[in-house]
């Protein structure tokens, strides 16, 4: 038996890409969908038109979802005809999530365990390639916890990398890094699929975020 399960991450109330990311899944036939956070948007963006419908997608297709660092806002933030809808919904939104698929021990943060939405596991350079220092420092972060895949987000780099005993995933933001992932258990394949009719960017906005 075999288990697919569809990855986003970083949405920031942009709606087009997750239903392009959707309908990639549900053409792949994916059995779980995973959002690693920041499914709010930016700034004067937190809290826009396009959140609420995404909120209800996300819901539609029984999405399992972690909250991001843009996820956690004050109730003034909220459009009043939607306050306690979207305000229910950000509140009950888990810090992390522990699963066990095909007998694969897998932990879901937004940026790094055990329940980081700041920092992140950001390995590459501006060009996409790894740094081998900080693949090495990570590989011995992560070597304690006893997991075999470890879904993140946050960084804005597409990751797949495996890092001791851990197999560490991010699958970008759907709007800026244009990809979403798909990951194949028991057999730990990962496959990358572009959104927007754009090459997916490995790496985005790396001088802002390699230091948050």
């Amino acid at each position: 038996m075999s288990t697919k399960i569809g990855l986003i991450s970083d949405l920031h109330s942009t709606l087009e890409p997750l239903q392009e990311a959707l309908a990639i899944f549900q053409r792949e036939q994916v059995d779980t969908i995973i959002c690693a956070g920041d499914i709010a948007g930016y700034g004067e963006k937190k809290i826009t038109h396009n959140v609420e419908p995404l909120i209800d997608l996300l819901l539609e297709h029984d999405c399992l979802m972690v909250s991001g660092n843009h996820d956690h806002w004050s109730e003034n933030d909220f459009p009043n005809q939607n306050k306690i809808k979207l305000k229910n919904f950000f509140e009950t939104l888990p810090s992390y999530l522990e699963l066990n698929i095909e007998g694969k021990r897998i932990y879901v943060v937004h940026a790094s365990p055990p329940d980081l939405e700041h920092g992140g596991i950001k390995l590459l350079d501006p060009d996409g390639n790894v740094y081998a220092d900080r693949k090495i420092a990570w590989s011995n972060e992560l070597k304690d916890l006893n997991l075999d895949v470890l879904i993140v987000g946050h960084s804005h780099q597409i990751l797949c990398e495996q890092m001791g005993d851990v197999l560490v995933i991010n699958p970008g933001s759907t709007v800026f890094n244009h990809n979403c992932s798909i990951l194949n258990l028991p057999d730990m394949q990962v496959e990358h699929f572009s959104l927007s009719n754009k090459t997916p960017i490995k790496v985005w906005n790396w001088n802002m975020l390699f230091h948050s």
